[in-house]
């Protein structure tokens, strides 16, 4: 019996000690915190300055670009501004020098994330474009904004010259194109090298071009190439017509007499139309030579249409009869006006 009795007493002080310990881990359970939630925060790229969204796929890094990197829990390199040296490279703690020139935003970011690996499970980089400097386009001459403009991804001919401000109304009728040869000669029929083996050079005309007349000639424009847009080549109508002054040569480089007094508003009645002349630039003097052109048969359709080239001077003499006979009138007029108000008056 006593045996017995211990075993239970035993027994009892066992259970005992179980279900404090039970309770003990149930307080626990209940009274400790939770773990902490990892939190997420998302990487949003700024805006660059300057340029389309297309930029971070298009636009291809180069020397004197300035980026910016974005990093997640990696204050070492985010919100650092970067400029890539001459060699086009960039150098930054933990991951060393890296060439970015000829890399897009999103090459880079790429490039960096690979690199990034080695000390993050799963980083998070953004690269945006703060300063656009290393793919410049010289546009110059008869332009609405000549200057360099900075080329942000693919750009061609058309949307260069629209980038800057378009074409004024004295552009000559062609666009010359020059390329520096380590970027390619230009994809154009008649393109040729410069004398010095260095340059590209390619005339585009333009009225077939905006006419959409010769699409393929609407090129993808290059870093560093120069576009000039010339003046228009002109001729010159002086004396007894309506618009003295100069006529642009917009079908090429010639026009006709009779379309040259058309632009300039047709001939005064005061005009010697038989008398009317051409002045012509001699090669490689100042003299002009005098070519005679008799306007009233060609008006008449008794003479040919003579062609003129550009810098010539078509000349309308005036005559003094006409001119006496003009004046004549013009006083009986004003005499009769004169007369007419009198009279009213009275």
């Amino acid at each position: 019996m006593r045996d017995m009795c211990r075993s239970k007493v035993k027994m009892n002080i066992i259970c005992g000690v179980i279900l404090a310990s039970g309770f003990e881990l149930l307080s626990q359970s209940t009274t400790q915190p939770p773990p902490p939630q990892s939190t997420q925060v998302e990487i949003r790229e700024p805006r660059s300055t300057e340029g389309g969204a297309d930029a971070r796929s298009t636009y291809l890094l180069g020397p004197d670009d300035q980026i910016v990197i974005h990093a997640l829990n990696v204050p070492d390199l985010s919100e650092k501004a970067l400029r890539l040296d001459l060699n086009g490279d960039i150098k930054m703690p933990m991951i060393g020098r890296i060439h970015a020139a000829g890399l897009t935003a999103e090459e880079l970011e790429a490039e960096l994330t690979k690199r990034l690996k080695f000390y993050l499970e799963e980083p998070e980089v953004a690269v945006s474009v703060a300063e656009f400097r290393s793919q410049p386009v010289s546009v110059i001459g008869e332009v609405g904004t000549p200057g360099v403009h900075q080329v942000q991804g693919r750009k061609t001919l058309i949307e260069i010259l629209s980038l800057a401000g378009g074409l004024r109304p004295d552009a000559g009728s062609s666009v010359r194109i020059t390329r520096r040869l380590d970027q390619g000669r230009i994809p154009l029929p008649g393109a040729t090298d410069d004398p010095t083996g260095k340059f590209s050079i390619a005339e585009v005309d333009l009225k077939s071009l905006l006419e959409a007349k010769s699409p393929e000639k609407n090129i993808v424009i290059c870093p560093h190439d120069v576009i000039s847009v010339p003046h228009a080549e002109v001729v010159y109508v002086l004396g007894e017509v309506g618009k003295a002054g100069p006529v642009v040569l917009t079908e090429g480089h010639s026009m006709s007499v009779l379309e040259a007094v058309s632009s300039s508003g047709g001939v005064l009645r005061t005009a010697a139309t038989a008398n009317a002349k051409i002045l012509r630039p001699s090669e490689g003097g100042r003299r002009r030579t005098e070519v005679p052109v008799d306007l009233k048969k060609i008006l008449k359709g008794q003479a040919d249409d003579l062609p003129l080239l550009a810098g010539d001077i078509l000349f309308v003499p005036g005559s003094n009869s006409k001119r006496a006979t003009t004046r004549a009138i013009e006083a009986a007029l004003q005499v009769g006006i004169l007369a007419g108000t009198y009279g009213a008056i009275r």
